[in-house]
């Protein structure tokens, strides 16, 4: 991967990284500021369902963050692009799809049938 690459996924990851941390202090200001109280026990629900799906978003961006700074520090020591299983590059197609990948994807589709197989 040449440094122009290595510039323009850096970009895209910063700019997926700084996105989803400004949602997840969104989230947390609208919980907190929250002073809701429903006497009516369907709508206590209704709003205690969507804070259970917003939390459940929210651990996933949470763990995207986690695989996003990882992807910054693959660039930062020159592994990023290279696949964890079998050592070649990673297309840059794929890093375009997904920036946080860490499989080529050969690789990626034998692990996938692999978890059919056992039933993952």
């Amino acid at each position: 991967m040449n440094k122009k690459e290595r510039e323009f996924f850096r970009e895209t990851l910063t700019n997926m990284l700084d996105d989803l941390l400004s949602h997840a202090d969104d989230t947390v200001t609208r919980m907190t500021d929250s002073r809701e109280n429903f006497p009516d026990p369907t709508d206590r629900a209704a709003m205690e369902s969507d804070r259970n799906f917003t939390l459940r978003i929210r651990d996933r961006e949470r763990k995207l963050i986690l695989k996003i700074k990882e992807a910054l520090e693959r660039i930062e020591d020159g592994t990023y692009g290279e696949c964890d299983i079998c050592g070649e590059d990673i297309g840059v197609e794929r890093l375009k799809a997904r920036p946080v990948t860490t499989q080529c994807i050969d690789c990626k589709q034998k692990q996938e049938t692999q978890e059919k197989a056992r039933g993952n």
